[in-house]
Protein backbone atom coordinates (compact mmCIF):
# COMPACT_ATOMS: atom_id res chain seq x y z
CA UNK A 1 0.00 0.00 0.00
CA UNK A 2 2.90 2.37 0.46
CA UNK A 3 3.34 2.64 -3.32
CA UNK A 4 -0.18 4.05 -3.69
CA UNK A 5 0.55 6.68 -1.05
CA UNK A 6 3.86 7.57 -2.69
CA UNK A 7 2.20 7.95 -6.10
CA UNK A 8 -0.62 9.99 -4.57
CA UNK A 9 1.92 12.21 -2.80
CA UNK A 10 3.86 12.72 -6.03
CA UNK A 11 0.72 13.50 -7.96
CA UNK A 12 -0.46 15.90 -5.25
CA UNK A 13 2.91 17.66 -5.26
CA UNK A 14 2.75 18.10 -9.04
CA UNK A 15 -0.82 19.40 -8.87
CA UNK A 16 0.16 21.93 -6.19
CA UNK A 17 3.11 23.04 -8.33
CA UNK A 18 0.83 23.39 -11.38
CA UNK A 19 -1.63 25.49 -9.39
CA UNK A 20 1.12 27.72 -7.97
CA UNK A 21 2.58 28.25 -11.44
CA UNK A 22 -0.85 29.01 -12.91
CA UNK A 23 -1.46 31.59 -10.17
CA UNK A 24 1.90 33.25 -10.75
CA UNK A 25 1.34 33.33 -14.50
CA UNK A 26 -2.13 34.78 -14.04
CA UNK A 27 -0.69 37.51 -11.80
CA UNK A 28 1.76 38.31 -14.62
CA UNK A 29 -1.10 38.47 -17.13
CA UNK A 30 -0.21 35.18 -18.83
CA UNK A 31 -2.44 32.17 -19.40
CA UNK A 32 -1.18 28.91 -20.85
CA UNK A 33 -4.02 27.10 -22.60
CA UNK A 34 -3.38 23.55 -21.45
CA UNK A 35 -1.56 23.13 -18.15
CA UNK A 36 -1.98 19.61 -16.80
CA UNK A 37 -0.33 17.01 -14.60
CA UNK A 38 0.86 13.73 -16.07
CA UNK A 39 2.20 10.62 -14.47
CA UNK A 40 5.87 10.07 -15.19
CA UNK A 41 6.41 6.83 -13.38
CA UNK A 42 6.67 3.76 -15.54
CA UNK A 43 7.58 1.76 -12.49
CA UNK A 44 9.28 3.71 -9.78
CA UNK A 45 10.18 7.10 -11.29
CA UNK A 46 10.22 9.57 -8.37
CA UNK A 47 7.98 12.29 -9.79
CA UNK A 48 4.97 13.40 -11.80
CA UNK A 49 5.23 16.00 -14.55
CA UNK A 50 3.61 19.41 -14.86
CA UNK A 51 2.76 19.56 -18.55
CA UNK A 52 2.65 23.13 -19.80
CA UNK A 53 1.14 22.32 -23.19
CA UNK A 54 1.68 24.53 -26.18
CA UNK A 55 1.30 28.27 -26.51
CA UNK A 56 1.30 30.90 -29.22
CA UNK A 57 4.35 33.00 -30.03
CA UNK A 58 2.87 36.09 -28.31
CA UNK A 59 2.28 34.10 -25.12
CA UNK A 60 5.84 32.71 -25.29
CA UNK A 61 7.18 36.27 -25.63
CA UNK A 62 5.07 37.45 -22.69
CA UNK A 63 6.37 34.55 -20.61
CA UNK A 64 9.97 35.36 -21.56
CA UNK A 65 9.44 39.03 -20.66
CA UNK A 66 7.91 38.13 -17.28
CA UNK A 67 10.79 35.81 -16.50
CA UNK A 68 13.25 38.49 -17.54
CA UNK A 69 11.62 41.03 -15.23
CA UNK A 70 11.76 38.55 -12.35
CA UNK A 71 15.40 37.69 -13.02
CA UNK A 72 16.32 41.37 -13.04
CA UNK A 73 15.10 41.85 -9.46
Amino acid sequence: MKKRTDHADRLGEAMAARDALASALTAAGIQLPAMDVRRAWAGEAPYALVHLGVCSAPVAHALAEALGRGAAR
